[in-house]
């Protein structure tokens, strides 16, 4: 009796590829404008106009914006808020906040997503280094992406990545719960679901072209979420904060390829 042959990872081909970095590319630019205007007193509606703006004039369309009903172009996620914040004109930065920014844009039908977390202004040691422990666990995740290897290498990757960062701050970091990465081409979130943990070797198989969104949530106590009133903010039950990296990867013959520069 023989066994099953693993299915691969979605792959695309080289132009189409180009297609889903020019798209990713966008989002790199509409990320650092919005990193550039995130200062003390601005809301973080103000944040979402930044990033519409920068979108729209290079003829992509907002990812984000109406997808399931969400009402902004990007998520705008502060402090304790790990995914899926709205953007709001009562929600102002201050001196200090932790901020994940998540965006999505769509060039010629092709999606690109990304998220990253800074700080405003002077934030504390161990907010930096969160972010610092989740951005490295990110980067664990992208090595792995090379061909033969399998969907869980990935989430392994990833929680290696985590533990290493652990070891490294002398302190520990949760892993949140129930979120995780996916598939990415012509519509945002396709399958595969990535974790961001879990045993190796397990899964379909990555090949050249397959393309996956790695995104690692990091938080400085519980694994524990709850989403609030709102439906879509999704924030740590302890009160303790989160951050949030993401990139496009896409599998090549050469390493991995981030679809999502950043300028």
């Amino acid at each position: 009796m023989g066994f099953r042959k693993p299915k691969d990872v979605p792959f695309k081909t080289s132009g189409e590829l180009d297609a889903m970095e020019a798209a990713g590319a966008i989002v790199g630019r509409a990320l650092v404008a919005v990193r550039d205007a995130a200062k003390p007193g601005v809301s973080t509606l103000h944040l979402d106009e930044v990033a519409e703006a920068v979108i729209r004039d290079a003829g992509a369309v907002p990812s984000f914006k109406g997808y399931h009903g969400f009402p902004g172009s990007i998520c705008t996620s502060v402090n304790e808020v790990v995914v899926h914040g709205i953007p709001s004109a009562d929600t102002v930065l201050s001196v200090g906040d932790l901020v994940s920014i998540d965006c999505g844009a769509i060039l010629d039908g092709w999606h690109g997503d990304s998220a990253w977390t800074f700080g405003v202004g002077e934030i504390s040691a161990a907010d930096a280094e969160l972010s610092d422990a989740t951005r490295s666990s990110m980067e664990a995740g992208i090595a792995a992406m090379v061909p033969g290897n399998r969907l869980t290498d990935v989430s392994h990757a990833i929680e290696l990545g985590t533990r290493a960062a652990a070891e490294r701050f002398g302190r520990a970091f949760g892993i949140v719960d129930g979120y995780g990465g996916h598939g990415i081409g012509r519509e945002m979130h396709m399958e595969p679901f990535l974790a961001n943990e879990g045993k190796p070797n397990r899964g379909p198989r990555l090949v050249v072209g397959s393309t996956l969104a790695i995104e690692p949530m990091l938080t400085l106590g519980t694994t524990e979420t709850s989403v609030l009133d709102d439906d879509w903010t999704v924030v740590t039950d302890d009160g303790s904060r989160s951050a949030h990296w993401e990139h496009t990867v896409a599998v090549t013959e050469d390493g991995p390829r981030i679809l999502t520069p950043r300028p």
